[in-house]
């Protein structure tokens, strides 16, 4: 059978939910964060929902988010007006507030004065967004058009010098609109007014780990039955978080699967074995299946071509494992909320697949079971605390499925592999001898298959460069480049070249999220 689109990841059908409607900006991510910090459901959707499949999923409040410069460009996105009829309470931020304020008779001009970065904001009615806050605050602006007349019932709340309704409400409707952007850290009380919008909502904050655990331990016990699946178990965050909740959904009935392709990190194969088998108890299977994947892979240089061999790979190994298992239909896996926004929505093309998700073949043979597919990253992780996973599971850097197979720029060889590994190795250990591996969200090496001339022991060297990627971010879903001391530098250039054959240079890539992605591939 074919993987179910939405079946099988963690149930959020008893939580009150928010609806961020996506209108292609990079905010709609960030909005739905800080939502979920505030312990409410967040889910984000498409701008071209409808009422009738809003009504469906019945939510508790409407934002509209942050997306392209003008309502009245040729090509600019709109919504279902039809949504601002259904009751439901609806907040507007910048892009999402001209829609707003267009759609019910409102004017939105282009003033010839942008605003991009602070802004002093003045409050004339602190009604519901401003309760209780001050009359003059720091908000983050982004914009060149402006509301410059407010909807006929619309109260103008707060202003700018350059933004005469920077704020609206209209009680009675439960109709609100920003200029501003809250969800930012620039915002200074921006957190406050989104929860003042999820007040006038009435949404309960039921969305805290204990209830996740014990909502997707009930999902997951209804869906699996009697039956049995199977965890692709990696040892890293996602997967171990996915297995654990798993296991305590139904024991036994859960065999965790380490398909070890080669391509992991220095060790890390008889790491995750240890862990699981001798620690947790849990049925574990090791493959040891590395000539296989490097067979697959031989010449292949493209990204999205890795990433689909890889993942159809790993489906036929979880298939011959299963048929030596009666009832095993059931396939587990650590997707999560980035992953699938980043294989590609509507409003948020498609970056790269993930092989979890985009490189699934259509032909595969389980259900799936994801119970952190509704998760974002530090989500994950607390739940991975309250389940009690140890801390060097649960705050250990992410790594991507396809492993190293996707930080060798190239055709993926053995001899690459090797000596990645050793140069990779290295890059961890100084990292957490100099206290920085918690504070920074990744670190690691990329190896381009490309060799550049050296010189050591007064000798010529033509070798590999190892690149240097360390970013600092919250989710993954934006990231900058982490500002390491140079000493540490240093001693990370000094160990990889003088330590690993192969390696005669070394660079630091100081780009970020956007316009870069984390990984190179």
């Amino acid at each position: 059978m074919a993987a179910p689109s939405v079946s099988g990841h963690a149930s959020t059908g008893n939580f009150d939910r928010i609806l961020v409607v996506d209108f292609g900006a990079q905010y709609a991510q960030l909005i739905a964060r800080r939502v979920r910090e505030a312990n409410v459901f967040s889910e984000i959707v498409s701008r071209e929902i409808t009422a009738a499949e809003v009504q469906a999923k019945a939510p508790m409040g409407i934002i509209l988010s942050g997306g392209p410069a003008s309502v009245y460009a040729e090509d600019a996105y709109g919504i279902d007006e039809a949504i601002f009829d259904l009751g439901i309470p609806v907040l507007g931020i910048c892009y999402g507030h001209q829609v707003l304020a267009k759609a019910l008779g409102g004017t939105v001009a282009s003033t010839g004065k942008s605003e991009f970065g602070p802004a002093d904001l003045t409050v004339s009615d602190h009604g519901c967004l401003f309760r209780d806050l001050p009359e003059t605050q720091t908000v983050w602006m982004s914009h060149n058009d402006a509301v410059s007349v407010a909807p006929e019932g619309f109260t103008v709340s707060a202003s700018t010098s350059d933004a005469g309704v920077a704020a609206m409400e209209n009680r009675e409707r439960g109709m609100y609109g920003v200029q501003f952007h809250p969800e930012v850290g620039h915002t200074e009380h921006g957190q406050a007014i989104l929860e003042r919008f999820l007040e006038a909502c009435g949404v309960r904050r039921t969305w805290t780990n204990d209830s996740i655990i014990e909502q997707s331990v009930a999902s997951i016990r209804e869906m699996v039955g009697d039956g049995i699946a199977i965890c692709g178990l990696s040892g890293g965050v996602d997967s171990s978080v996915a297995a654990a909740l798993v296991h305590r959904a139904i024991g036994d009935q859960l065999v965790c699967v380490f398909v070890d392709h080669g391509l992991m990190r220095l060790g890390e194969g008889e790491q995750v074995e240890d862990t699981f088998r001798n620690h947790f108890h849990m049925n574990l299977i090791h493959i040891k299946a590395q000539d296989r994947f490097l067979e697959a892979l031989s010449g292949v240089t493209d990204p999205e071509e890795k990433r689909k061999i890889i993942g159809e790979t790993f489906i036929r190994v979880f298939e011959e494992v299963a048929s030596d298992i009666d009832g095993a239909d059931y396939l587990v896996q650590g997707t999560l909320y980035p992953d699938v926004i980043e294989s590609g929505t509507k409003d948020a093309a498609k970056i790269k697949s993930h092989h979890n998700v985009g490189g699934l073949p259509d032909d595969m043979h389980f259900d799936l079971v994801e119970p952190l597919r509704d998760l974002f990253k530090d989500e994950v992780r607390s739940v991975g605390e309250e389940l009690g996973l140890p801390e060097d599971i649960v705050w250990r850097q992410p790594f991507p499925g396809p492993g190293l197979a996707v930080r060798i720029i190239g055709d993926v060889t053995l001899e690459r592999l090797d000596i990645l590994r050793a140069a990779d190795a290295i890059v961890l250990d100084e990292i957490r001898k100099a206290g920085l591996y918690r504070e920074i969200w990744q670190s690691f090496g990329v190896l381009p298959a490309i060799k550049s001339v050296g010189v050591q022991g007064d000798g010529r060297t033509y070798a590999y460069p190892l690149i240097l990627r360390a970013v600092t971010s919250d989710d993954a879903m934006t990231a900058d480049w982490a500002r390491i001391p140079y000493d540490i530098l240093a001693k990370i250039s000094s160990r990889v070249i003088n330590e690993v054959p192969g390696i005669n240079r070394v660079a630091y890539d100081i780009s970020s999220k956007p316009p870069a992605t984390i990984e190179w591939e």
